[in-house]
């Protein structure tokens, strides 16, 4: 059965004290129908702990999309990974997390991490592991459903063992770790980035800032999907026009117009005025408009070039977006707040943009939002576009 929820994934790490480099890494991908989340642990810590988990979470996540046999990836794997032969223990661990999206059944794999976590229902429960037996080591796995609202997390030593020996004896622990979820659930805006960097922060308190091993926490909540659809640039048959504004007023999410031109149809139809807000001008920026029915109404060209930029340089993390009340700031962070982007592009030509030596068909809109569809896909986001 196919289900519409949203796979939202976070994580966030700390480097043990010292360390410019963290020993435990986590690797995200989208494949074809499978949302793809490993963790690795790398023995010790500093470059070599960086390089082996690395080198591993590489080799899981670029067999898994191939969709080759699980046994024949934990095979590899594994054979791939020395023994210490001091402890006696793998130079790296690992956990795998696979959620299906259309159905968001998920199979987990944990090779020598802490237990991972799963919260039903605002509660964690015990998830079944099964033991398998590959080269001689026991793989523990489970698998399930999730529904909205749950919560699917994995974590490192460095985590499990926060505070041992300074403010705790035996470490923070896995159950005091469960009991801290449920809190941020209860209490907190219900998001994986919240859970995730709340746990992370309850780490580096229980550490006195004096990270004793690298730490690290991934998870995914599922949450409805917040979808956004862009209209910029007007149809190319004018004939059309109402048939696109109907679209993109009945589109359920959030609505953003780039384009003067295109916010003007728009007004037109619903038999308004467009109020500008001139406390959202800058130099190199049109100001944003206002109208009803619609989350946010910008200039067209310079607004999505600088937009991009602003992307580019948070790589596509709301955290890092640097404030400025303008336009191309306030489309950045909508699209950066959307799980889902449809963009409908009209490709009729403004004369004043366009360079007289190319061709009709490559006009700077589509030019632009090509590319600023290509960098959402690099981040992973879910990204779809038409033209009109």
């Amino acid at each position: 059965m196919t289900v519409d929820n949203f796979l939202d994934v976070y994580e966030t790490s700390l480097n043990k004290k010292g360390e410019e480099l963290c020993g435990d890494k986590v690797k995200f991908l989208k494949a074809n129908k499978r949302s793809i989340v490993v963790l690795s642990d790398g023995l010790g810590s500093g470059v070599k702990a960086n390089i082996l988990a690395t080198l591993t979470t590489e080799i899981l996540i670029t067999m898994l999309n191939a969709d080759l046999p699980l046994e024949e990836v934990l095979k590899t794997v594994i054979a791939t990974l020395p023994i210490c032969q001091t402890r006696k223990i793998a130079y790296s661990t690992f956990t795998i997390l696979q959620v299906d999206r259309a159905t968001n059944h998920f199979k987990l794999i944990n090779f020598d991490n802490p237990p991972p976590l799963y919260v039903h229902n605002g509660k964690v429960m015990t998830l079944d592991m099964e033991v398998q037996e590959i080269l001689g080591r026991k793989i523990k796995v489970a698998e399930g459903y999730l529904s909205r609202g749950d919560f699917l997390g994995a974590l490192s030593d460095g985590v499990l063992y926060a505070g041992m020996g300074t403010t705790l004896n035996f470490g923070w622990g896995w159950d005091n770790i469960a009991d801290h979820i449920e809190n941020v659930l209860r209490h907190k805006a219900q998001t994986a980035r919240t859970i995730v960097r709340d746990v992370i922060a309850k780490t580096y308190d229980l550490y006195r800032g004096e990270i004793g091993d690298d730490a690290t926490f991934v998870g995914i909540y599922v949450r409805p999907r917040n979808p956004l659809m862009i209209f910029t640039g007007p149809p190319l048959d004018q004939d059309q026009d109402e048939n696109y504004v109907n679209r993109f007023l009945q589109f359920e999410g959030r609505k953003a117009i780039c384009g003067g031109t295109t916010g003007n149809i728009i007004a037109n139809y619903l038999g308004e005025t467009i109020e500008m807000d001139l406390s959202t001008m800058r130099r190199e920026l049109p100001p944003i408009g206002m109208l009803s029915c619609v989350d946010l109404v910008t200039e067209g060209i310079l607004t999505l070039s600088k937009a991009t930029e602003y992307i580019k340089n948070c790589q596509c993390d709301l955290s890092r977006l640097h404030f400025d009340n303008n336009g191309a700031y306030l489309l950045a962070r909508e699209i950066l707040q959307a799980d889902s982007i449809h963009f409908l592009i009209g490709q009729s030509i403004n004369e004043f943009y366009q360079n007289p030596l190319l061709p009709k068909n490559i006009s700077i809109r589509r030019s632009l939002v090509e590319d600023l569809v290509h960098l959402l896909q690099r981040y992973q986001k879910e990204v779809s576009f038409e033209y009109c």
